[in-house]
């Protein structure tokens, strides 16, 4: 008769219960954890301060008191979501303009005296901004159908020029009206600024004299160096 022996404990089946590992995480290995993640956050709100604080000012804050040269539109108001004719005949959405500093101005397409110096001050002004003006596009809204002039073609080659009808320009830019009903002001009688978010935030009188252009490029270039941090030239 053979003598039984008891089970060797190495012999038995793997058990596939589940156990806690010891934790072995010491208290001052916790508190290098936790401060290691609060300087990951500390990092992150340095890098992002300049880009917060420039939305504050503009955005939220907005000091009026220190736009001297042109009119802040309140409230604000988004490119209009309507397709408009280019000057190539293609068409084009105008909220696709979104995404960088739009200086605008308003005429009828037979472009007089009087508009063909608008346009020069506009193009001046852009181009004085020296290296910060491939941040602002130069555009042109032309309110009617009528022909633009050969003689004054090859000037707008670096411009935008767009078709766009009166309603839609009128809804938009808000032509004042009296309290007797007739128009108090014309839509050509100002340059129109819209910031990178495509919301209309500026206008300035589009006055001739140096003075006035001074002052315009003095707000301009106030707008983009406090937009530095966050908005690069193009699209």
């Amino acid at each position: 008769m053979q003598k039984e022996t008891s089970p060797n404990p190495s012999d038995q089946p793997l058990s596939l219960s589940v156990h806690d590992l010891p934790d072995v995480t010491t208290q001052g290995e916790l508190i290098e954890r936790q401060g290691g993640r609060w300087m990951v956050w500390l990092v992150l709100l340095v890098c992002a301060a300049p880009v917060i604080l420039s939305y504050l000012t503009y955005y939220v804050i907005r000091p009026e008191a220190k736009s001297v040269h042109g009119e802040l539109i309140e409230p604000m108001r988004a490119l209009p979501d309507v397709k408009v004719l280019q000057a190539d005949g293609g068409e084009l959405n105008l909220m696709d303009l979104k995404g960088q500093w739009l200086l605008i101005s308003v005429d009828s397409g037979a472009c007089d005296k009087a508009c063909q110096e608008r346009l020069y001050i506009q193009r001046q002004l852009i181009v004085s901004l020296g290296k910060e003006q491939d941040r602002v596009e130069w555009v042109w809204l032309i309110r009617d159908q009528r022909a633009i002039p050969n003689e004054i073609k090859p000037g707008l080659a670096q411009a935008r020029v767009l078709r766009v009808s009166q309603e839609v320009l009128d809804a938009w830019l808000s032509r004042e009206v009296s309290k007797a009903g007739v128009q108090s002001e014309a839509l050509e009688d100002y340059f129109y600024l819209v910031d990178p978010m495509g919301q209309l935030m500026e206008r300035f009188k589009a006055g001739a004299d140096k003075a006035s252009a001074t002052g315009v490029k003095k707000d301009l270039e106030r707008l983009l160096r406090a937009s530095s941090s966050w908005d690069k030239a193009g699209r």
